[in-house]
């Protein structure tokens, strides 16, 4: 295990999937921090322990329900690290996580709903991208 790994991750419910996901972190040595909607307006940075991030008070909006999908957010892995991460994921039978990022220096001042809206914005244009690519057209 690297030194401070962490998996930040959100889910809009309770399944079995999410079950699975956890027994695969914990076998890799992984920590886990599970976040709800109500953390939605927090910073990446202070959700994954960033030294210099505190508690945030902006809780306004309702944005948070447009959290519809999981989210996992990678902290100080390689990227061997997560090679290994999906592959074991895919052994124990977790369903594909559409929604994922790595913590970046970039991203650790985002909210985790801003966060969320940009890798949907990114998920949907690759979608886009491939039902083109589908139906004969070129990107």
């Amino acid at each position: 295990m690297a030194a401070g790994e962490m998996v930040i991750y959100y889910s809009p419910q309770k399944t079995k999937e999410a079950v699975k996901l956890k027994g695969v972190l914990i076998q890799m040595g992984v920590r886990i921090r599970n976040v709800t909607q109500e953390q939605a307006y927090e910073k990446v940075g202070f959700l994954a322990g960033v030294d210099g991030f505190e508690e945030g008070q902006n809780t306004q909006g309702d944005g948070a329900q447009e959290m519809k999908q999981e989210l996992l957010i990678m902290k100080n892995f390689t990227g061997q690290r997560m090679d290994e991460l999906f592959l074991r994921m895919r052994k124990a039978g977790v369903g594909r996580i559409h929604y994922k990022a790595v913590l970046t220096e970039y991203n650790v001042n985002w909210t985790l709903l801003d966060l969320y809206r940009e890798i949907k914005k990114e998920h949907e244009a690759m979608q886009a991208g491939q039902a083109g690519e589908r139906n004969g057209q070129k990107s």
